[in-house]
């Protein structure tokens, strides 16, 4: 076997089962980049970004993502259409396959780790098949140093084969492509899909059982940041609610833009880099994230101008879904290393369509642990194909999809912390509608959302007065600095006001229907923290 870059001395390929030709070891992005040229993968943008083309998925295939139901697993984690079990003796046989596959064949390992705090690093080892797929667990994963290289045993191996597909008759998939976790062996085993989001959220699955099961620690899927002071702030929504968009502030330190651990006295970053969606960006709109789309970043799936290496970012007629891979330490205001303290401020983005949520609320204990378990906000027209009028949509902690074990775990998690830390404010924020619902009322003015949050943060709404909401009997704060006294009750922005009371009650009763389906493991203080439905509404 020909082994080429940085490696540990000690470590070997074959005690993986692999019998490779050559191994290329921890190679620097300008290497990968060049190889990926030379293979005719990728090509350089006008920025000096390498574009790739992921092929037949450009997205996550949630259907074919499982998990092996053995000792660890079984009575752990929430089996169903989100955690798909999959026996070990279909695991092992599908990895010999992909090491056969692989034997003989040039591969791409990167040795990384996840959560930037020591205390709680996990040490990943990442073989890949094409080489722009290891500059992106560059971009991604974080970098231990040299001498870290040299000693760094792997706690989780990432074994990633886009090329090789299995026959589902034979080898207990749904189709030809997979994804499985295996919490045993502790391996991720990626077959049949080269979208590089499988390779970082199968971490992040990880992530959500160790941390969560083993360690106490909650595990978020939320940005966060850090002020001048030391005061952390996370933010939490789903796509569309401005997550990305409000966690980016000049004015303070991006700790990190997806994910994240709470541990005692500390909010840590779980990656070292961004994975951006990057549909009609532009300067203006996220001028961090345009600007880091340069030099060592990947580009997937987007369309240049044509006759130009120049990236038309409103063209999406290969995917919505086109996407920046690029290093933290892009962004210029990232904290480096991409930890801090406990937070001082939470915040949950929703963007509500109805037009019925406040723009900002304070919100208790059980609250904040039923609207983190309800994960709610609402898809306008024009979002999806068919979506017609606004539709409401509930991800529970705010990324369901990811979550091996039970909704209600994480939200006791939660509720333990602020328990622990009664100090900390949780905010909801509407940055959907107001005045009316979508199609009647206007959007909520981001100038305002923000002077809301800034006002938050600042400590500007500890003493003023605060009104109960009728319905979801959140706090609303009667005065905002640099905001008007009629924006922040949102039944008084409405000029049918019999009309909103209908639609409050229309949205308290599709929360009630959704928790439903956690009630049986929730606690009383959650199931409390219900909207009150009005029937006489």
């Amino acid at each position: 076997m020909q082994e080429n870059g940085k490696k540990n001395p000690s470590v070997s390929l074959s005690d993986l089962g692999l019998n490779v030709a050559v191994a290329n070891w921890n190679l620097s992005p300008d290497e990968l980049v060049n190889k990926s040229i030379e293979l005719g993968q990728g090509v350089l943008n006008n920025t000096g970004a390498l574009s790739v083309s992921t092929g037949k998925f450009t997205g996550r295939s949630p259907k074919d993502k499982f998990t092996v139901k053995d000792a660890i697993t079984e009575n752990s984690v929430d089996w169903g259409n989100v955690n798909i079990p999959i026996e070990p003796e279909v695991f092992d046989k599908l990895y010999d396959k992909v090491c056969a596959y692989l034997n003989g064949k040039e591969v791409w390992v990167r040795d990384a780790y996840a959560c930037a705090d020591p205390a709680h690093r996990l040490n990943i080892r990442v073989v890949n098949e094409t080489p722009w797929a290891n500059l992106f667990c560059y971009d991604l994963f974080l970098r231990p140093t040299e001498e870290e290289i040299n000693t760094q045993q792997h706690d989780w191996l990432i074994l990633q084969a886009p090329g090789f597909e299995a026959d589902p008759a034979v080898d207990g998939t749904r189709q030809g492509n997979f994804t499985i976790v295996n919490f045993t062996r502790r391996i991720i085993l990626i077959g049949g899909s080269a979208y590089t989001g499988e390779m970082k959220k199968g971490i992040f699955g990880v992530l959500n059982f160790l941390l969560p099961h083993d360690k106490g620690i909650l595990s978020m899927h939320c940005s966060a940041n850090e002020g001048k002071n030391g005061d952390v702030a996370l933010f939490f929504g789903l796509s569309g609610t401005g997550k990305t968009t409000l966690s980016a502030d000049v004015n303070r330190s991006l700790i990190g833009d997806d994910e994240h651990g709470w541990a005692d006295g500390s909010v840590f970053n779980f990656e070292g880099g961004c994975y951006a969606k990057v549909i009609d960006l532009s300067e203006e709109k996220e001028p961090q994230i345009f600007k880091a789309i340069k030099h060592e970043a990947l580009l997937e799936n987007i369309v240049f101008k044509e006759g130009t290496t120049e990236v038309d970012y409103t063209d999406g007629s290969i995917t919505e879904n086109t996407r920046a891979a690029y290093p933290i330490h892009s962004i210029p205001n990232a904290k480096q290393p991409s930890y801090g303290g406990d937070p001082k401020n939470i915040f949950f983005l929703t963007c509500d369509a109805f037009g019925i949520l406040p723009p900002i609320s304070k919100l208790n204990k059980g609250q904040a642990m039923y609207h983190f378990i309800s994960g709610y906000t609402a898809k306008v027209a024009g979002t999806e194909v068919g979506i017609t009028e606004p539709q409401t949509t509930f991800s529970a902690c705010f990324g369901r999809v990811f979550l091996p074990l039970h909704p209600a775990k994480y939200a006791e998690l939660l509720g333990k912390k602020l328990e622990e830390h009664p100090d900390v404010n949780v905010w909801l924020i509407n940055t959907g509608w107001t005045g009316g619902a979508y199609g009647v009322g206007s959007r909520m003015s981001l100038k305002h959302t923000r002077a809301m949050i800034t006002a938050a943060m600042n400590g500007e709404l500890d003493n003023v007065e605060y009104k109960a909401h009728n319905v979801f009997g959140v706090e609303i704060p009667q005065s905002c600095p640099n905001v008007p006294a009629e924006v922040l009750n949102p039944r008084n922005t409405w000029e049918d006001k019999e009309a909103y009371d209908k639609k409050a009650s229309e949205l308290a009763q599709l929360f009630v229907k959704n928790f439903a389906q956690f009630a049986d493991q929730a606690n009383d203080e959650i199931r409390s923290a219900a909207p009150k439905v009005m029937q006489n509404a």
